[in-house]
């Protein structure tokens, strides 16, 4: 598993059907090492603190065998690193792989896997396509969130070393399948609550389900 590229952008205002909207979605490539605190990465920022960033949504990860996927699926050779408005490019960490609790180290930090990536519109912008959230809920290929345990600086080129597997072992498609394909699972939301590291709002729509059996 490896950091390919570190990904960041503040936030900008950009033209979106006729209105202004502002996003930190547009992430480009840096070079060097860049601090990694609790919140997210030196450099970045988030338009929208109610739906993005946060302790349990620091850092955005997507793999690059998930860049092929989509250059086949649509048929485009244009894509850059943060195309997905992702701060970390990596190798080797496909969803049905990295489980949510998991803890991987990267360069000097220490961080936990929190939840799938929801994508909102701004994620169709960035695409230049409106109904690609669409498809991209439906490929199950979300991404995850990571929350920041120990600071530190982070590079690409960095290897990432998984130090702890979630007792639980359930993939963050795992995650995704049951909150969007399989409600009805009440023993597989039971098990999601058992992962302590599951973020709240995720955690929620789980007792929610679980609810409803009593």
């Amino acid at each position: 598993m490896k950091l390919h590229s570190v990904n960041v952008s503040l936030p900008k205002e950009v033209p979106c059907e006729g209105q202004i909207i502002k996003t930190g979605i547009f992430k480009e490539p840096v070079s060097g090492r860049v601090r990694l605190d609790e919140f997210n990465l030196a450099g970045d920022g988030q338009a929208d603190l109610n739906a993005h960033g946060g302790t349990y949504k620091a850092v955005y990860v997507y793999t690059l065998e998930n860049y092929d996927y989509w250059q086949r699926e649509l048929g485009r050779a244009d894509f850059t690193w943060g195309q997905f408005g992702e701060n970390f490019t990596v190798e080797g960490m496909p969803e049905d792989e990295v489980h949510v609790g998991d803890v991987f180290r990267v360069g000097q930090a220490l961080v936990q896997v929190t939840q799938p990536r929801v994508p909102c519109f701004k994620l169709g912008l960035k695409m230049g396509d409106p109904v690609f959230i669409k498809k991209f809920l439906a490929s199950e290929r979300s991404g995850f969130y990571l929350r920041v345990l120990e600071e530190g600086d982070v590079a690409a080129g960095d290897g990432i070393t998984r130090v702890k597997v979630d007792p639980e072992r359930m993939s963050v498609r795992d995650i995704h399948h049951l909150l969007f394909f399989d409600k009805s699972n009440i023993e597989a939301a039971k098990k999601a609550l058992r992962i302590p590291a599951l973020a709240p709002g995720w955690r929620a729509s789980f007792e929610e389900i679980v609810a409803l059996t009593y």
